[in-house]
């Protein structure tokens, strides 16, 4: 020990000052890395498959929350896109409500009605708000249909395109009159009672004529689609596409106040006959004095004499 420890100082020394052993110990690294490498290689090999799993894992999970969060962006951007949509929706609404000039009531559609074979919806609003039965609804585009039937905070809707609905139309290009009725759930509707020379082509517009007084007058109703004369029966068959968006929107406009119409025999006021003046007991009558007349007045006037002594002759 006391040999190989002297020997040991002895390098120590000499590798410090003269600096002797650098290419011995260059060799023997040289020598030695591939076994220190081949050592080595199980702890890189457990390190780098720990790192992998590690890093599969923070990737798995880093994939899931940005699948979570384009997914709920996707919502977010419906969304907005459904806002923006229902926006210039309500912009519509509101041109609309300016350009009808009558009290109105926004109202949202809640549900469909039950009866499969008609064509009524429910509105958000009813009797507390100032709905009721025969007002008409309307939306950006046109009429949408009647209220039908009130509740205190909901409505019934009857569209237009209900095989039960009709309403008093005006062709816009050439004036013709008629009444649209609805087909149902075809969703169209259809002018009937229409002679085969009437005016009407395919794309004319049709708006509400106002002779009835509860649908203000120049309201978009339809537009003709097709239009077929050669039939056998006297009247045309001409069937229409409804301006408003029957199934597209979940606004609607309520119309409060029908337009001035017509008085009822039920709204005239009563007939006022003047009043005669309220009889009088008869008074006695008093004792009449003859009137004095002037002298002049008693004597006769010489043409009447004249004319008395005429017919006193011819009598002779």
């Amino acid at each position: 020990m006391l040999l190989f420890a002297l020997l040991a100082v002895a390098l120590l020394i000499g590798d410090a000052r003269l600096h002797a052993l650098s290419l011995i110990r260059a060799g023997i690294g040289m020598a030695l890395y591939p076994l220190q490498s081949t050592t080595l290689l199980p702890r890189d090999v457990f390190s780098s498959a720990l790192d992998y799993f590690t890093a599969l894992s923070s990737l798995r999970e880093e994939n899931r929350r940005i699948r979570e969060r384009a997914v709920l962006n996707a919502q977010q951007l419906q969304q907005n896109r459904q806002l923006v949509a229902e926006n210039v929706h309500l912009r519509e609404l509101l041109g609309a409500s300016e350009r009808v000039q009558l009290k109105t009531v926004m109202a949202e559609i809640l549900y469909d009605a039950r009866d499969p074979f008609s064509r009524k919806v429910i509105i958000d609003r009813g009797t507390q708000q100032g709905v009721l039965p025969g007002q008409p609804v309307i939306d950006e585009a046109g009429v949408v249909g009647q209220v039908t039937r009130t509740l205190p905070f909901t409505a019934e809707v009857t569209l237009l395109t209900d095989k039960d609905h009709a309403i008093p139309v005006q062709v816009v290009r050439s004036g013709v009159r008629g009444v649209a009725y609805g087909r149902g759930r075809t969703g169209a509707l259809e002018l009937r009672f229409m002679a085969a020379n009437a005016d009407i082509v395919k794309g004319d517009v049709l708006t509400t004529s106002g002779i009835d007084g509860v649908y203000p007058a120049g309201l978009a109703v339809a537009t003709v689609a097709s239009v077929n004369t050669k039939t056998s029966d006297t009247f045309a068959r001409i069937l229409c596409a409804p301006s408003a968006g029957m199934s597209r929107h979940r606004q609607l406009l309520v119309l409060l106040a029908a337009p001035s119409s017509a008085p009822q025999w039920s709204q005239l006021p009563p007939l006022e006959l003047p009043q005669s003046p309220p009889a009088q007991a008869p008074q006695p009558p008093e004792t009449a004095q003859p009137p004095q007349l002037p002298p002049s007045a008693t004597t006769t006037p010489p043409d009447a004499q004249g004319a008395a002594a005429k017919t006193k002759e011819a009598g002779q």
